[in-house]
């Protein structure tokens, strides 16, 4: 079962709880109460809402952890441990990448940052599915880390309007097979 049928899963039992909790209130509501059995929905009420605001929270916070904790950000402000380094500047309306090629099958630290205004840096694999992307900030550096498994062309495409040459700002990246492949 993939994440996203567990999550549709939780979503209709979620959807369900809520119309089972409007049905009850519905039938509830042409029943006369009298001061004790009102005290007493009440508490229930209370007691039922403190569950399931605890049983949310602490799905939440599972469900976050679980997903965010494999995110792939790099420390932004320290140096990172990798062999190989692109910078990349986005400026209106193309890419400056220095240097043009790297190998498969190790790390590829790309400084990503931009000269005029902001851009969606985007790398494209050979078959046209997106890979990786950032943004390209002014006054910013962004590092993102990235293992290429397979050699070929790559296209970096900008993924944010930033003006009449928007759609052609495009590059190349070659990623070549580390030697003794």
């Amino acid at each position: 079962m993939t994440l996203q049928d567990v999550i549709w899963t939780i979503a209709l039992v979620g959807m369900g709880l809520v119309a089972l909790g409007f049905i009850h209130v519905i039938i509830q509501a042409g029943k006369p109460a009298d001061d004790a059995a009102s005290r007493k929905s009440a508490h229930t009420a209370h007691v039922l809402q403190a569950w399931l605001f605890a049983i949310l929270f602490v799905g939440f916070v599972a469900g976050s952890w679980a997903t965010l904790r494999h995110f792939p950000i790099p420390p932004q402000h320290r140096d990172l441990d990798v062999k190989q380094v692109v910078d990349v500047v986005g400026r209106q309306w193309s890419w400056q990448m220095t240097p043009a090629s790297v190998k498969a099958g190790s790390p590829v630290e790309f400084r990503v940052r931009s000269d005029d205004v902001n851009h969606g840096f985007a790398l494209y694999a050979p078959d046209g599915r997106i890979v990786t992307q950032t943004q390209a900030m002014p006054g910013f550096t962004n590092k993102l880390v990235y293992t290429f498994a397979e050699p070929g062309t790559y296209v970096v495409q900008c993924l944010e309007y930033c003006g009449l040459g928007h759609g052609p700002m495009k590059t190349t990246l070659e990623v070549v097979a580390a030697q003794g492949e």
